[in-house]
This record gives structure tokens, sequence and C-alpha cells, in this order.
């Protein structure tokens, strides 16, 4: 099955065909195992293993993917619902910066912005444990910090808002 995979402005066409994945022209295995009672999957891409923790956005397709630490928002999207989607005219999403949610309840750790502050695509903005693991949420795109809702120490829900973006 081929999907059309949106990841830092970029659309990557991906071909998967049994444990064969195809990644601009590129074949190599690739394998996902559960890490029982756990929501860590352990990926392996040709020989390299990566620990990743996925959950659903707010519309098909949507994922919010940990990635060895690393927080990215993708959309896969088979070809059919992609074209769909675009004929549709539902792709049209709000412009401007998403404000960072609470991904899993958990207690903040660390904030390293504050209201004001220019981040940009990859940098550190909150810390937060959850199941014992430390967890870094990071900006996705460049923005400034307009207002801050998280303070070290205390606990959040899962959707609970911590920073607005603009």
């Amino acid at each position: 099955m081929k999907y059309v995979v949106g990841v830092g402005g970029e659309e990557i066409e991906v071909l998967l065909e049994g444990e064969t994945v195809t990644v601009r022209g590129e074949p190599t295995t690739a394998h996902v195992s559960d890490v029982e009672g756990t929501p860590v999957r352990l990926v392996t891409i040709g020989g390299c293993v990566h620990r990743v923790v996925a959950r659903r956005g707010d519309s098909r397709g949507r994922y919010s993917l940990w990635v060895d630490g690393f927080r990215y928002e993708v959309e896969a999207l088979d070809e059919r619902t992609r074209t769909i989607r675009e004929l549709s005219g539902a792709s049209a999403a709000a412009s401007g910066p998403a404000p960072l949610k609470a991904p899993m309840p958990g207690m903040i750790v660390r904030v390293s912005v504050q209201a004001g502050d220019q981040v940009i695509p990859g940098q550190s903005l909150i810390v937060m444990e959850a199941m014992k693991m430390e967890n870094e949420l990071r900006a996705t795109v460049a923005a400034t910090v307009k207002s801050v809702h998280a303070t070290p120490g205390t606990a959040v829900e899962k959707g609970a808002l911590l920073l607005e973006m603009e």
C-alpha cells in the first residue's frame, strides 16, 4: 500500500509491501514489535532500532510520534484518502501554529520558554514526566510563545493546554 506522509512541511511517499518499506525509491526491511505493558513500540528499520510512542491526532491520519525522545507531528494518508481529501477541500486547516497540549497525563518537570520567546522547529519547550520517563516536547514550527500555562512541579491531564503560540 502506498502512503503519503507529511512531516516537517515535507511530503514523503512510502510504499509498504509486507516487511519491505520503500522510501524515496530506497527499499529496506522494517518490523514493529510492542513492548508489553507499555505504549512503546520498537521499530526496526534496516539494522537500526527506534523506540516509538504514537498518539492519534485530532483528525484521520494525524499522529504525534515520539521517536527516540523527539516529538514529530505527522500525517499519513493512503493515496485514496488523500485524493478524496484534496478533492473535497477537507485538508484546509486553520493557519498558524497550534497550541501545545499535554499528549498524556504527567508531571511538568521543566519549562524552557516564556511568553515572548521566539522558537524554532525542534527547540525544547517543556519536559514532562509520564510513566517514569521524561518526555521532551519540542516546537514543530517557528513561532512566538504567546502565553505559558504550565508550571514545573504540577500534574497535568492529557489534552491540558501547556503553551499558546502565535
